[in-house]
């Protein structure tokens, strides 16, 4: 476990390590070829110093690297890595600590994102409201005019969700989550209904684990796993804690929180049924048919105020 850029240099590094070895050259004909120490390419691939997006191109192209997917994403892993180069969210780095910037660089670059969620709606789903009021309970005191960009941070995180290739988005809630009030009634309700719009964007699958289904492995707390196109050596776990953030790299770390991601997606409740139960906490007991295609405008039917009741549906895995 490292700090954010930490785990971007050091996962970056690996990455440019095996493609030297696939290329056939050694570190210090890549130095040569480049005009560099031996050193300088030791140091880059062992994460002890950051890489400018400049030479990482340099480097891909002595190693015949050609995937341009590959490229820009590495090319971007050396911005957020500490060499160079910055995202929108480089405005607000006076606000927003380190660890919180190199979680949104991870978002931004990522293919894929998976997160369970015991508490709050994720901040990916979030209205502009409900944002406020958590961001609010959570630092006390806050001047309003901080407590506004924040808001505005994490809004517009959201564009990844609404990009021309955007993040694919999995997401597991505990039931909590939609009974927990946050803000008051109107701002609850409104979150409800984005948050069933939201489930219905043909990228995201939401499941709502139902108080029925008792204790399940994540209980203790939730994460995020972050996937990245042409190299799962970069897909990274972060746990989020009261002060600080952890980054899990390690293979078996991944396969252990993949393994009960899929466990939750099984024990939760269909992506339809879940709709039908985010409708019923929303609406008094009106829900939508299980069977609405998302994107479609159906009529709302009378059901019980607990749809989730019962053991409950299987999800693909």
């Amino acid at each position: 476990m490292r700090n954010g850029p930490a785990v971007r240099r050091r996962k970056l590094g690996e990455e440019l390590r095996s493609l030297r070895h696939t290329s056939g050259l050694t570190s210090r004909d890549a130095a040569g070829m480049l005009g560099w120490h031996q050193s300088k390419v030791s140091r880059i691939e062992t994460g002890a110093s950051g890489v400018t997006p400049r030479d990482v191109t340099r480097l891909l192209d002595a190693y015949g690297v050609d995937d341009p997917q590959l490229r820009s994403l590495l090319q971007a892993l050396a911005g957020s890595a500490g060499g160079g180069g910055a995202g929108w969210w480089h405005a607000y780095r006076g606000l927003i600590p380190p660890q919180y910037r190199d979680f949104i660089s991870l978002e931004s670059q990522a293919d894929a994102a998976r997160t369970l969620e015991t508490s709050v709606v994720p901040g990916l789903l979030q209205t502009a409201d409900y944002a406020r009021a958590v961001t609010r309970s959570s630092l006390d005191e806050l001047p309003p005019a901080q407590l506004d960009s924040l808001v505005e941070v994490r809004l517009a995180r959201q564009s990844v969700l609404q990009a021309p290739r955007p993040l694919r988005l999995s997401v597991v809630l505990d039931e909590a989550v939609l009974r927990r009030e946050v803000g008051g009634p109107r701002v609850m309700e409104e979150q409800l209904r984005h948050l069933a719009r939201a489930a219905r964007l043909p990228h995201v699958t939401l499941q709502l684990l139902p108080f029925e289904a008792g204790s399940y492995v994540g209980l203790t707390g939730p994460f995020v796993i972050f996937s990245f196109p042409s190299s799962s050596d970069l897909d990274v776990v972060v746990l989020d804690h009261l002060t600080s953030s952890l980054y899990l790299e390690r293979r078996e770390d991944l396969e252990a929180y993949s393994s009960a991601f899929r466990t939750m997606q099984a024990h939760a409740l269909s992506p339809e049924r879940s709709l039908d139960l985010i409708a019923a906490t929303g609406r008094g007991g009106q829900t939508e048919p299980s069977d609405c295609p998302r994107g479609a405008r159906c009529p709302t039917v009378s059901h019980s105020p607990h749809p989730g009741g019962g053991a409950a549906a299987a999800a693909p895995v």
